[in-house]
């Protein structure tokens, strides 16, 4: 991916998405050709001159400071998430990323062990462009039996986007797919020169409308904690409880669990899916 056109083109459409009075600035009226704060709105409030900043919303970033770019978060009220992709696009560290994209992901053992463990608790691994590493039994009952796609398939942004079933199981699908792509946009920062997930991206923008309108968005955030409200064809809707927990020895690597609320009725549908197992649950239908 081209960094410097990803670092302008973020910068762009996070000031696209501010109004002056948003950030404390008169608004006389004027018609405005662009949306958003003008270039020379979001220099006078982060402090830097208009032909600085234009350079850097140019994608001419690699001389900038980190007190210019906290400056320039500040101004775009950015969050956290999204100032520390803003730096990873200006500021990238191309050795480091290198060579973490040509070392291939891989799950030690023990981990496998923990989630099998895990009974009745749907549980999987994500790495870098969110494929998926491991899985438990409970998880193939859950989102479908993974152990039957081929590698290359087993990827959440590929089962969201490719497979039909994903918008009859995700209730809010919208909402599921603006959170892939955001997590997927962030690991786009970290690792620009990866082939393998710009493959990911070109494939998912030209057989899905829906993935290449959120791409352009710009928006990142990262995978956390929260619920999700599933429709299961073998026990109906639930509502389910996710945490996501990454590993400290490989904070690409992500653990994400499922789990209910104790005495509830998706608690008890989760206690019937996991009798039931993962033969009465089809594989993903990729496409």
């Amino acid at each position: 991916m081209d960094q410097r056109a990803e670092l302008s083109e973020f910068l762009r459409s996070r000031r696209a998405r501010l109004k002056p009075e948003d950030v404390g600035l008169p608004d006389f009226g004027r018609r405005r050709r662009v949306p958003g704060l003008r270039r020379e709105e979001l220099a006078q409030l982060a402090g830097v001159s208009v032909a600085y900043y234009t350079r850097l919303e140019q994608g001419h970033g690699q001389n900038v400071s980190i007190e210019v770019l906290d400056s320039i978060a500040r101004a775009l009220r950015l969050s956290d998430t999204e100032r520390d992709h803003l730096t990873h696009l200006a500021k990238p560290n191309p050795k480091k990323k290198r060579r973490a994209v040509r070392a291939a992901q891989k799950l030690r053992p023990q981990l496998q062990m923990l989630i099998d463990a895990m009974d009745g608790v749907p549980a999987f691994f994500v790495g870098r462009r969110m494929d998926i590493l491991g899985w438990n039994r409970m998880a193939c009952a859950l989102l479908g039996d993974l152990a039957a796609l081929p590698p290359q398939e087993r990827n959440m942004a590929r089962l969201v986007f490719l497979d039909p079933g994903a918008r009859d199981l995700y209730l809010d699908w919208e909402g599921k797919a603006l959170e892939v792509v955001s997590v997927l946009r962030l690991c786009a920062g970290c690792y620009p020169d990866d082939p393998q997930l710009s493959a990911l991206v070109g494939e998912l923008s030209v057989k899905s409308d829906e993935f290449r309108t959120l791409w352009a968005a710009h928006t990142v955030q990262e995978k956390g904690h929260g619920t999700k409200r599933l429709r299961h064809r073998l026990v109906g809707e639930m509502t389910l409880l996710y945490e996501t927990l990454r590993l400290p020895d490989d904070p690409d690597v992500a653990l994400v669990t499922y789990h209910a609320e104790p005495g509830s009725a998706s608690e008890e549908s989760l206690g019937l899916l996991a009798k039931w197992g993962v033969d009465e649950v089809p594989a993903p239908a990729i496409r």
